[in-house]
């Protein structure tokens, strides 16, 4: 049995659930509508670019979080799905999860975006397995900080590690497929990595590495 590892934002998704639940936060008025959405813009270009500082965005997205009930934060939740995610949800994501399925693999979602907003989008692909960036919780309420490290470029690979260790699973045979330049940390570690609509930078390395690139959204 061998691992499926999948980026989740702008990989199965076409779109970044990260990015759109802040658009859903402004339309919704739940945040100051002007201000957050050029920040939100900001941070996701800076992602993009490669340059994002990981804990300031974390600042930023995590804030809303504190500021609203559980319960409240769920019922948003369940719209965001309907709204934004589902609609992105890719056919042909749907059927390479569904192939490493049926061989018997170990499906898992690792993604920087937060488990708040990634848990019912995993549970969504059926997928079981799910490394995220992780909310510090107190009781039943968000702080607004992290817990943990980050699942972001080279936190990834430590999030994966010690997931690893705790499952008592190994990366023989191992696949991870992404779309961005910000995970050739991961992408390096596992047997077959593959780049999925990939960036420019992130199709540069693949072409010259000789690692697959293929498109889920033709």
């Amino acid at each position: 049995m061998s691992l499926a590892i999948f980026d989740l934002d702008n990989t199965l998704l076409d779109g970044d659930s990260d990015y759109l639940w802040g658009v859903f936060l402004s339309e919704k008025g739940i945040v100051d509508g002007a201000w957050y959405e050029r920040e939100n813009e900001r941070f996701y270009n800076e992602y993009k670019a490669g340059t994002l500082d990981i804990l300031e965005f974390l600042r930023f997205s995590l804030k809303p979080l504190s500021e609203h009930p559980m319960a409240q934060l769920q019922q948003w939740h369940q719209e965001f799905m309907q709204q934004k995610i589902e609609p992105i949800m890719l056919p042909a994501a749907r059927r390479l999860v569904e192939k490493h399925r049926q061989a018997g693999d170990t499906l898992l979602i690792i993604t920087a975006t937060n488990t708040f907003v990634t848990t019912p989008i995993a549970a969504a692909f059926g997928i079981e397995h799910l490394i995220a960036t992780d909310p510090e919780q107190e009781g039943d309420r968000y702080t607004g900080e992290v817990a943990g490290i980050p699942s972001f470029r080279e936190g990834k690979v430590a999030r994966l590690d010690a997931w690893l260790d705790e499952h008592r699973q190994n990366l023989a045979g191992s696949s991870f497929y992404s779309d961005s330049h910000n995970d050739l940390p991961l992408l390096e570690r596992v047997d077959y990595p593959v780049a999925v609509d990939p960036d420019e930078s992130l199709e540069l390395q693949a072409r010259r590495r000789g690692w697959p690139i293929i498109s889920l959204r033709g």
